[in-house]
């Protein structure tokens, strides 16, 4: 990574496709009559970023495990909430979409039949993978997430910056740290010491009682 010079565009693969599942009508069908309405939205949504922002470099993260169990035994109530069933012997398995399960190795597929580095780390979700990718990088880099927790990677100085779906996967709003800023009061530093202050119950975080976004 450190012989990247260029643009290098990283994608929150898991997170782009939760949205394009639910952006993506289901009457998107295979001749087979199977739902893919969350490969099409996806691979809509890479072709505009190619298009819009012509990334040098580009790199689908993945959730290799979803829910680590070294951050379960730091925070039990990590996604405990998602968990739609728990396995002693291996990572538990997450709560997803009926229609949406099968759609997810179609995605991989078909991201390796185009040449897209599809990268997952054994213990690791895809944030770690963009977090580390992030700061090994030499040049800017474009992170695309639903995943406001990535905003402490944004680096004005570096070059790093969140491009955030707002609105299905069509409308991005590129967050560099004049946006934190002027949301949030803090710069992209600034950001992990919020989220940590504020916590986060999608995730199932806890913050400190009587803090939130506002106070």
């Amino acid at each position: 990574m450190r012989g990247v010079t260029g643009r290098l565009m990283l994608l929150d693969t898991a997170s782009l496709y939760f949205r394009a599942y639910f952006g993506v009508p289901e009457s998107i069908k295979a001749p087979d009559g199977t739902p893919v309405n969350a490969v099409r939205g996806l691979l809509d949504f890479i072709d505009r970023l190619v298009k819009d922002h012509h990334p040098d470099h580009l790199v689908a993260c993945m959730d290799a495990d979803w829910r680590p169990q070294w951050r379960v035994e730091l925070i039990p109530s990590y996604k405990a909430h998602r968990v739609a069933e728990e396995h002693a012997s291996g990572p538990d398995e997450e709560e997803v979409p009926d229609t949406l399960s099968p759609q997810v190795p179609v995605i991989e597929a078909v991201l390796d039949a185009i040449g897209i580095a599809r990268v997952g780390v054994e213990g690791y979700e895809a944030d770690d993978v963009i977090g580390t990718y992030t700061a090994r990088a030499s040049g800017p880099v474009d992170i695309v997430t639903g995943d406001r927790d990535l905003y402490q990677l944004v680096d004005d100085a570096r070059g790093v910056r969140v491009l955030y779906p707002v609105k299905g996967v069509g409308t991005l709003l590129t967050t560099d740290e004049a946006v934190l800023r002027e949301k949030y009061g803090v710069d992209g530093s600034g950001y992990a010491d919020l989220a940590l202050l504020r916590g986060d119950p999608s995730d199932g975080l806890p913050g400190v009682p009587g803090i939130g976004e506002k106070t």
